[in-house]
Order: C-alpha cells, then structure tokens, then sequence
C-alpha cells in the first residue's frame, strides 16, 4: 500500500485493539478472533499494541508476534497501523523495523515518555525515524501519559517530511484539530485520541478516531465515522448519544480493565489484564454494564 492509498484509507474507526491473556499469556486465538469481528463490524483500520493493548507489559518478542498475528488477520482488507513507540529512540526505530519487515501499514509512534524531551529532540526523534523506515508515520501526542506534549509548530515541522503523514491527538484541546490543519495543511491526517470528542474533532478538520470504545461497539462507532465524513451531523449526533456513556465508562476505572470487562461481558474474550492494571472495581462494572444497555449491546 503506498502512502497515496493509505492517507486515503487512513481515516474512520480505527480500534486500538486490546490484547487478550489467558492464565498470563497472550491469547493469540482470542486475538484472531477479535481482529476478525471488528472488520465484520466495519471498522475501517486496526491499531495493534498501542496503550489499550497493554504494550507497556508486553516484552519485545510478544509486541512483535501481536503486530505479526494482526497484520496475518487482517490480510490486507484493512491498514494495520502498529504501535512502534517508545521513550528510547534505538528501540522505536527496532520496532520500526520489525513492523515494516512483517508488512504493517504504518506505524503509530508516542512522544517519548517519561524523558520529557525539549521540542528540538522530540524533532530530532522524529527525524530519526522517519529516516530508519519507509513506513508511514503517525505521531501519537498524548501529554497526559507522556507529560511532553509536542507543540503546533514543532508538529508543523515534522508534517513536512514525506513519510510523517498525521497526528492522532489526544491532548483533549479541541482547538488543536483548526490550529495543526492551518499549520500542518489539510492533507495532513488528523484523528482523535479521545473518543468523547471524536464528533466535535472531525467537524474541526478531523478524519477519524484511533478509538478505545470501538473495541465494544465497533458498528456504532464505525457508523458514527461515516455519518460524521459525509456531513450527517443528525445521525453522527445520534449514534454519539448512544455511545457517551460507554466512552465514560471505560475509563471508570484504569484502562483497559473497563474495556475487557465489557467484551468478556459481550462473550468476546476473558477479562484478564497484567499488573500493575488491576480488575476494575465492582462500581466501574456497573458503570459499564448499564452504558452497555444504554448502547443496545445487550
């Protein structure tokens, strides 16, 4: 897929998978199956071993085997946008090499976390990246994980090397979305890293959603992007209502403990998770169990 076709494809709903355990290991069958019945649901591409897929617990050869098991299961039909990040530029840049060797699509990659870079390294990051890989990139800025948020002129910057082709912003400021499509240009990909504001994001200039309760309810938020894309606002307001309360309620508790729970209640998988993320509480339970009535997904 050349990176023509995969700006194209590169919007929508776009699950950060989960990864399933079962008795501590990674349930590679439970996985398949998950990949399989999101694209069934339409989901319009796949995020592997992001943060919901619990990659900070996963060691190198099991965040490489998931990304290998993703990319054999969507065979094609969808883009496979790895995660690849890490606080360690020689580590990004392996992992880079791992997913462009195994035939991911693209790669999604955190500032760095932890260190708290200046805006001049998180450039130079990028740049080493960018120049270690013939995939595309896509930044993933998240301060409120990372504590470094990377700046509209910095993002700017980086947009003009060809292989750095979007943003998926979580910084929860909505006017980011008008200030990074001024900057960066409206050919560069922007998706919403909060799934609470995926609506008011897209009609800032957004294209989608790299989106955690599209793990639950990948119809709804699937039609919701396709409502929103082609200017639906009725019906994008519609689905958003029902889904409201399920984007609150799996971060009721940490992530993605909520979001297991509601697929183990959905039949989908077990509910195990890894330390130092624990089951969720008996009230983020409830919280989830009543947002799933009010989605209609059971």
């Amino acid at each position: 897929m050349n990176d023509t076709n995969l700006i194209a494809r590169c919007q929508g709903s776009m699950p950060a998978l989960v990864t399933p355990f079962n008795a501590g290991a990674v349930d590679f069958g439970a996985f398949a199956a998950h990949v399989e019945w999101q694209i069934e649901q339409g989901s319009h591409g796949l995020v592997p071993v992001g943060t919901t897929g619990e990659s900070p617990t996963l060691d190198h050869q099991e965040h490489y085997a998931v990304i290998a098991a993703c990319v054999a299961a969507a065979a094609g039909r969808v883009p496979v946008i790895a995660g690849c990040g890490s606080n360690d530029t020689c580590t990004a840049i392996a992992h880079l090499g791992h997913a462009e060797r195994i035939g991911a699509d693209a790669a999604l990659i955190v500032v760095p976390y932890y260190n708290k870079p200046s805006q001049a390294g998180l450039i130079a990051h990028f740049t080493a990246l960018h120049d270690a890989t013939a995939l595309p990139i896509i930044i993933y800025n998240i301060p409120g994980r990372s504590v470094a948020d990377m700046s509209v002129e910095t993002m700017a910057i980086l947009s003009q090397l060809p292989r750095i082709i979007g943003v998926k912003d979580a910084t929860g400021n909505i006017a980011r979305v008008a200030q990074q499509r001024l900057a960066c240009g409206p050919e560069f990909i922007q998706l919403s890293g909060n799934d609470d504001m995926a609506l008011g994001f897209n009609a800032q200039g957004g294209v989608g959603a790299i989106s955690v309760t599209a793990n639950v309810a990948p119809r709804l938020c699937a039609q919701l992007q396709e409502a929103s894309l082609r200017g639906d606002h009725a019906a994008a307001l519609a689905i958003n209502d029902l889904l409201q309360p399920l984007h609150a309620a799996l971060f009721a508790d940490a992530s993605p403990g909520p979001t297991k729970y509601a697929l183990h209640r959905l039949g989908r998988m077990g509910p195990d998770v890894r330390l130092p993320i624990a089951a969720p509480s008996s009230a983020a339970m409830a919280a989830v169990d009543a947002a799933l009535v009010h989605a209609g997904l059971i």
